[in-house]
């Protein structure tokens, strides 16, 4: 790498803080937890739901909550890939350094919880919301073409996660009294352990950057570019399902300029909340100049187009 990454992160330190923050998903979410629809579930940073001028304030609040569930439903979607990707990871180093494996396996095993925690919501989520939501998927398909490439690309798009869940909760939920008290908890939640992650993913890359040529370097950052790539047609579809569930709950259908216009809005929003806010991140900016000044520049060039 050309220069240091400027950080005090190491395994030993993640670890017990891991241990320190940890919490059990009958605690988070206990048999018998109920969702407030009366409430937003999403900050309107991300939902930006309360500026379309042809929703009533119900129908707003309705699509904040789908954008809700969509939200927690492709977190457990892409933790289903970064599971094994830690878990490869992790597996070469069993005969090292033990901190680094422990850590690394907790990792892992974080990330298992969280997936069963946002399947437990999306049962309680359906069983009251009463609508189907459709979702993009199957996760396997969509965890088989990010994992086909190149492991530093893969461990920057995780990076780009982990510090994206970490604004989101910092930047919009935590102090945000309007959000229904459930669903901020789980996002609460969340961000304790992912921050960890988001430590433990910056040493991850490190390692998987170390000794690369420019060359190998440019060719990994259009490699994660190429996986935003395929993620954003997601995302297009994720909005085109948001607005289905959206019709079917409010029991009309949007005129059809409306519902084009709401589509391209409704996509732009899944753009920033997924893409741009991770591509703009200090932490994560800061690890790719680190890695190459170039590849920091070239997604600041590109960012602009998610926000």
């Amino acid at each position: 790498m050309e220069n240091a990454v400027h950080h005090d992160f190491n395994f030993r330190d993640v670890l017990a803080s891991s241990v320190r923050a940890a919490w059990q998903i009958e605690d988070v979410l206990p048999q018998g937890a109920v969702l407030d629809f009366g409430r937003c579930f999403m900050p309107e940073t991300l939902a930006r739901t309360e500026c379309v001028p042809y929703l009533s304030p119900d129908e707003r609040r309705l699509l904040n909550q789908i954008r809700g569930h969509e939200y927690l439903v492709l977190f457990g979607l892409v933790e289903e890939f970064i599971l094994p990707f830690v878990l490869d990871h992790a597996r070469p180093q069993l005969n090292g350094d033990d901190v680094r494996v422990r850590a690394l396996l907790q990792f892992a095993g974080e990330e298992a919880k969280h997936i069963h925690l946002f399947r437990r919501f999306h049962a309680l989520f359906t069983e009251s919301f009463g609508t189907p939501c459709e979702t993009i998927g199957p996760a396997e398909t969509i965890g088989a073409e990010v994992l086909r490439h190149d492991p530093l690309a893969v461990a920057l798009l995780i990076l780009h996660v982990e510090w994206m869940t970490q604004s989101h909760y910092l930047g919009s939920v935590r102090n945000d009294a309007a959000l229904d008290p459930l669903f901020k908890s789980l996002l609460k939640h969340h961000w304790m352990e992912e921050a960890q992650h988001a430590k433990l993913d910056t040493l991850m890359v490190e390692a998987l950057a170390d000794g690369r040529d420019p060359e190998r370097i440019d060719s990994a950052i259009g490699e994660y570019l190429e996986i935003g790539t395929f993620l954003d047609k997601g995302l297009r579809a994720q909005a085109r399902f948001n607005l289905d569930a959206f019709e079917r709950a409010a029991g009309r259908r949007l005129a059809e300029p409306v519902r084009a216009e709401l589509e391209a809005q409704q996509h732009q929003a899944l753009r920033w909340t997924y893409l741009g806010s991770g591509m703009i991140h200090p932490r994560f900016t800061g690890t790719l100049a680190a890695i190459s000044p170039s590849a920091r520049d070239r997604i600041a060039e590109i960012a602009p187009a998610f926000s």
